[in-house]
């Protein structure tokens, strides 16, 4: 049967199916679904890898944690912090924590439930029954009363109803907490126990199902715990909690992020060389290593082209992360906070500073699109295509010129996800944390981050 005859058929046996998915392409994802999901995998053909210098880009796509700011840290701590809960073991003499070459790369860049789905199928034998329960209770319990994500609260409501402890969801000394204060160690702790006395006794036993909704119920109470008090100028203190010092930024932008953001906006039309100067700074905080003194006046000189490049031809960028919206609400809020200072000390005062500013003020005045979590669903996520194809279609970019989009991403299932959405410009800027990942998918693999894009690349765009 021809090509164009099968493509008029709703059905296809296997050896159809074979003629259609070798008609897709020549590079096939292998892509995983939960546990709970059919079919067991799904392939994924791969947009091929441009390499060649492109004359123009219509638009930008770009990851959010560890490729625009430095949240990683929070989520792993965050899934670190479930797995302690459900065994019990929360100092590092009872467990030294995970380990950062063999967990790390299974917990960052996939969705929240492959996250959990990896960690209780390796640490499952150490957890404690009345643990996992008295977790849950309570992560189910400050979920309600201070949640601030709605689909989260759906979701505990759920959890709890499939668990046989619906009754804690109008439990009258809940319902009676004060909402706008958090609890602290010591209420936790009375919580906890209060809520494990009425309602152990009618626990369901969880099934690895189960479990894993559980652990990422204990997770999300974690992070959001630790984003509202963020959001409410504990900072230090959560800092000094969580890392043992106090002057840790938990969330930072990344090296070089305040100079590309307002490049491919075609915002930088004076003080070109404040600019490289501070990149060439960027380069080194990311790279560990100093620019080449012999590259740097033709690199200032291509800087200079690429702003003005830019400046005619604006790209369209969008953010693209696997957080929910609440959660990518608080952190770009605070990211802008952090480039807008940067960018205020850096600059002169002039009537381009002022618009730059003016359009730092908001991360919603930059982004064109901002797609998250909560846009989609947590069984399609990266490595999934979805997010990025939701991207490309709110930027209204057409099929015919994905060829023009760039995107960047720190972590194997994110490369993947940008290639699978048809985009070949898939660009890895890996950081600590994700330094073991296998990043094959990406087209370009840039250890210095954002500085090495523009300094050894130059946006990848051919330039007179």
């Amino acid at each position: 049967m021809t090509y164009n005859n099968m493509m008029k058929k709703k059905f296809a046996d296997k050896k159809e199916a074979k003629q259609l998915v070798s008609k897709l392409g020549k590079e096939f994802a292998i892509v995983k679904n939960p546990g709970y999901i059919h079919p067991e995998y799904e392939l994924y053909p791969l947009a091929p890898k441009i390499k060649k210098p492109a004359s123009n880009l219509a638009a930008s796509v770009m990851d959010m944690d560890g490729t625009t700011t430095t949240t990683e840290a929070l989520c792993i701590h965050s899934l670190e912090y479930m797995v302690r809960k459900l065994s019990g073991r929360m100092t590092d003499e009872q467990w030294k924590g995970l380990d950062s070459i063999k967990d790390y790369p299974h917990i960052i860049g996939n969705s929240t439930t492959k996250h959990v789905e990896y960690l209780i199928s390796k640490y499952q034998k150490s957890f404690n029954n009345n643990q996992i329960v008295k977790s849950f209770l309570y992560a189910a319990g400050w979920t309600i009363i201070y949640g601030k994500d709605a689909k989260r609260k759906e979701e505990v409501v759920q959890n709890l109803n499939d668990l046989n402890c619906s009754g804690l969801i109008k439990d009258e000394r809940l319902l009676k907490l004060n909402h706008s204060s958090l609890p602290d160690d010591e209420d936790e702790d009375q919580l906890s126990a209060y809520l494990f006395s009425q309602y152990n006794l009618q626990f369901k036993r969880a099934d690895f199902n189960s479990l894993v909704k559980i652990g990422i119920d204990v997770y999300y109470q974690r992070y959001h715990e630790i984003l509202e008090r963020i959001k409410l100028g504990e900072g230090k203190f959560i800092a000094q909690n969580l890392f043992g010092n106090p002057n840790k930024h938990l969330i930072e932008a990344m090296p070089g992020i305040e100079i590309f953001l307002p490049v491919i906006k075609g915002l930088v039309n004076s003080n070109e060389d404040i600019f490289f100067d501070q990149l060439l700074n960027d380069y080194e905080i990311k790279s560990g290593k100093r620019f080449p003194d012999k590259n740097i006046d033709k690199a200032r000189i291509m800087f200079k082209k690429i702003c003005n490049h830019f400046i005619n031809n604006p790209l369209k960028v969008a953010i693209v992360t696997s957080s929910i919206f609440y959660e990518a609400d608080i952190v770009l809020r605070e990211v802008f906070k952090i480039i807008l200072s940067k960018l205020d000390k850096l600059l002169p005062e002039s009537k381009n500073k002022i618009t730059i500013l003016n359009t730092f003020k908001d991360y919603r005045n930059y982004y064109d699109a901002i797609v998250t979590a909560s846009d989609s669903n947590e069984i399609r996520l990266k490595p999934h295509r979805d997010l990025y194809s939701i991207a490309l279609y709110k930027l209204n970019v057409p099929r015919e010129k994905f060829a023009q989009v760039v995107g960047f991403e720190d972590s194997e299932s994110g490369t993947i996800a940008i290639r699978a959405a048809g985009i070949g410009l898939s660009i890895a800027v890996p950081f600590a944390e994700t330094s073991g990942h296998n990043l094959n998918a990406a087209t370009y693999v840039c250890k210095g981050g954002l500085p090495e894009v523009i300094l050894n690349h130059n946006l990848f765009l051919k330039l007179k």
